[in-house]
């Protein structure tokens, strides 16, 4: 039998799938359209490639599964991203905002050998630095909550800013200059539920997010 090797592409739409199974949602050929911001044609192709090749299945209705082989192969590609981000971080001194772009860069070409040594070099870390849980850790992130779930005047931690999130490149900005990033303390000054606004007290000041962003943003109570 043939032996098929995820391509880059394939690989992005592998940690996609993964993501979203992690996160309890069903998964359809219009929601990754979406995320990787190319036509539904286009997904229903490569969807249909990915079966054949046994990365994932499609039941009745087209939502997507991995198969085994899918889960693995998705594991690998979101160490070795998140693995390079903390090679980019801590031996190259790239900034927080700007690791999870480069990483998307060079993740592909990263070879078990390297993997193996950067998990040795780094001491196997249990997430990324951006806080997202390592593949087989997630639980890690069973307490965390998004803080749009906590109360006004509630002092928390952050630890974590979700995978989807790290898309956009002038939010992580904004969240690393707001000192809104894993392992930084803040206190939430106002909620607004109709409103749907959180304000965020840090070190660094206050700073105001729509809920479509800050539930994203997970912490923990102090």
């Amino acid at each position: 039998m043939k032996t098929f090797y995820p391509t880059p592409t394939i690989e992005d739409y592998l940690g996609i799938i993964y993501t979203l199974s992690q996160d309890g949602e069903e998964i359809f050929g219009a929601r990754l359209a979406e995320l990787l911001e190319v036509t539904p044609p286009t997904v229903t192709v490569t969807l249909k490639r990915m079966v054949r090749d046994g990365w994932i299945t499609l039941d009745p209705k087209k939502m997507v599964s991995l198969t085994r082989k899918g889960i693995d192969a998705s594991k690998t590609v979101i160490r070795r991203h998140m693995l390079t981000e903390w090679m980019l971080s801590r031996i190259l001194n790239i900034p927080w905002s700007q690791i999870h772009e480069e990483a998307d860069k060079i993740e592909h070409a990263i070879s078990d050998e390297v993997e193996q040594q950067l998990l040795r070099t780094l001491d196997d870390p249990s997430s990324c630095p951006h806080g997202n849980p390592m593949p087989d850790m997630e639980s890690i992130s069973n307490f965390w909550k998004p803080i749009t779930e906590f109360n006004e005047n509630n002092h928390l931690i952050i630890r974590r800013i979700h995978e989807f999130l790290e898309q956009n490149n002038e939010l992580l900005i904004l969240l690393e200059e707001s000192e809104i990033i894993p392992g930084k303390e803040i206190t939430i000054t106002q909620l607004l539920p109709l409103n749907k606004t959180i304000t965020l007290k840090s070190n660094q000041g206050s700073v105001i997010f729509g809920f479509d962003i800050a539930k994203n943003i997970f912490a923990e109570k102090l």
